[in-house]
């Protein structure tokens, strides 16, 4: 198996300031905890704040990030996130379940992306068992919630270029 990972580059100056909304499943907790550090550890290591919410399941992720758009513009509570880190794992079972809900839950932030111009990092896993969801979710291998941390810096880096 790998042990080294690579994470996308993002210009450290063009994300100073940025605050990031990381929307954390609560299924298959301990491998989204690890994906979790690993985000975690990308944007604290960029200087970038960052809040996290947990949600039941990969389906209601992009629900959170619409709710959170919508606190941004509708309340004075609302906090105006640059960007979204999506993490989850979602593992093949017996049943055509896994297909709609990792085809949808993708489906659903890729719309939101390009429908609201987002900065979203996907980290939700789809994979067909507990090893492969491990190599990916552990820091110290492909690291993929590290991964969806620097995407999403990526993506306000290149958001703020474009002027948004």
């Amino acid at each position: 198996m790998s042990t080294q990972h690579h994470h996308p580059d993002f210009d450290r100056e063009a994300v100073e300031g940025a605050r990031v909304l990381i929307v954390r499943t609560g299924f298959n907790p301990d491998l989204v905890a690890a994906l979790h550090a690993g985000a975690v550890a990308v944007l604290e290591a960029a200087g970038v704040d960052h809040d996290t919410v947990t949600v039941p399941g990969a389906l209601e992720v992009p629900a959170a990030i619409s709710y959170a758009l919508v606190a941004a513009d509708e309340t004075d509570t609302g906090v105006d996130y640059d960007g979204y880190v999506a993490l989850g794992c979602v593992v093949r079972g017996a049943t055509g379940h896994y297909d709609i809900v990792a085809n949808e839950s993708s489906r659903a932030l890729m719309d939101l992306s390009v429908q609201e111009a987002l900065a979203i990092g996907n980290g939700i896993l789809t994979v067909e068992n507990d090893e492969q969801a491990w190599e990916r979710a552990d820091a110290k291998r492909l690291d993929k919630g590290g991964a969806a941390a620097a995407t999403v810096l990526a993506m306000i880096a290149l958001r703020r270029g474009f002027g948004l």
